[in-house]
């Protein structure tokens, strides 16, 4: 085994506990506003995963398609846009007004899926993140 892979599989045993905190849609499938969450591992990507074998949400959260995770009637984006805009690869992109937020900040200002969490880190999950009309 190299080193790399020895260190991943150790991370991957590894237990992290996060504050998960939902809302609309999410919280009435989980059937709480909030819950402590242990998972093997330390990387959102690990989190979402096991939250997803417990809870019935995935598809309320992510979307598999570019198409999923755009907004439509929209007014069209200028060709240069204003600062620094992230997004996450597709397929690991949210739906249309949800969002997963790690202590406050939507996962795409950090590592996308695969942001490292920490003990005590809060992960929310929103669904609808906004709506309209």
């Amino acid at each position: 085994m190299t080193a790399e892979l020895i260190h991943q599989t150790a991370r991957e045993q590894e237990r992290t506990i996060v504050t998960v905190r939902c809302t609309g849609h999410v919280r009435d499938a989980v059937g709480t506003h909030e819950l402590e969450f242990s998972f093997a591992g330390d990387r959102l990507r690990a989190f979402l995963e096991a939250f997803f074998d417990e809870y019935d949400v995935e598809e309320m959260l992510i979307a598999e398609t570019e198409a999923e995770a755009t907004a439509h009637g929209w007014a069209p984006a200028p060709d240069e846009l204003p600062g620094t805009w992230r997004k996450n690869p597709e397929g690991e992109q949210t739906r249309a007004y949800a969002r997963v937020c790690i202590n406050g900040r939507f996962n795409e200002h950090y590592d996308g899926l695969e942001t490292e969490l920490e003990d005590g880190d809060r992960v929310a999950l929103i669904y609808p993140f906004m709506f309209c009309c």
